[in-house]
């Protein structure tokens, strides 16, 4: 083997493993279009996305009240407090497998009480949906290697950033799993919303 050809077969092994997780990435757009809620199960990591999805959601509640930008340390952190245990019960509503194929379906949580109808771009399309191997051109184009073993994919990868999911995967025992969805803009606003709706009935 010439010495030239080793940085390439390297270079190629590396391009083929970046494959890899698109290739996850399809089987779970493939259970998420026939609800196997029980595939989601398997390939999921909710502990770790229940505690993302707080820290969202008591993120979001927090910029929205007008009292927390100007108030004290310990002011502060009470209301960080308060969010975060009003976040819990929010969490545990769209972190199961029902609701993460609701969600990733087609980017918004129907079955999950927000306020108002769905956006219609929301509701109207999008979302993980892989109907053929060229369909994951645009998703790997989309994605972020994160080191070996983590990957963030934008979902749907033609949306503008503020309006995508994005999808955090990690290879675990030869296993990629979604660990994390950050939320995008218009679902946090909606949460923030519910923070306030719960926060005005508790006064």
């Amino acid at each position: 083997m010439r010495w030239w050809s080793i940085p390439i077969l390297l270079v190629l092994g590396w391009f083929a493993y970046t494959l890899t997780p698109l290739w996850a990435l399809y089987d779970i757009a493939r259970a998420v279009q026939a609800h196997d809620t029980d595939y989601i199960a398997q390939h999921v990591n909710f502990r770790s996305l229940r505690l993302s999805v707080i820290r969202q959601a008591a993120a979001a509640a927090q910029t929205r009240d007008p009292a927390a930008p100007d108030a004290e340390p310990r002011e502060r952190q009470r209301i960080a407090e308060a969010a975060a245990a009003l976040a819990i019960p929010i969490a545990e509503a769209l972190v199961t497998p029902r609701t993460v194929v609701d969600l990733l379906d087609d980017g918004w949580p129907q079955s999950v009480e927000l306020g108002r109808d769905a956006p219609e771009e929301k509701a109207a399309g999008g979302g993980l949906r892989i109907d053929s191997f060229r369909r994951l051109i645009p998703f790997y184009l989309a994605s972020e290697m994160r080191g070996f073993r983590t990957v963030v994919v934008g979902v749907p990868p033609e949306a503008g950033r503020d309006r995508r999911l994005r999808i955090r995967l990690r290879l675990r025992a030869w296993t990629w799993r979604i660990v994390d969805i950050e939320l995008n803009d218009e679902l946090r606003e909606r949460i923030a919303q519910a923070f306030a709706r719960t926060g005005a009935k508790a006064r």
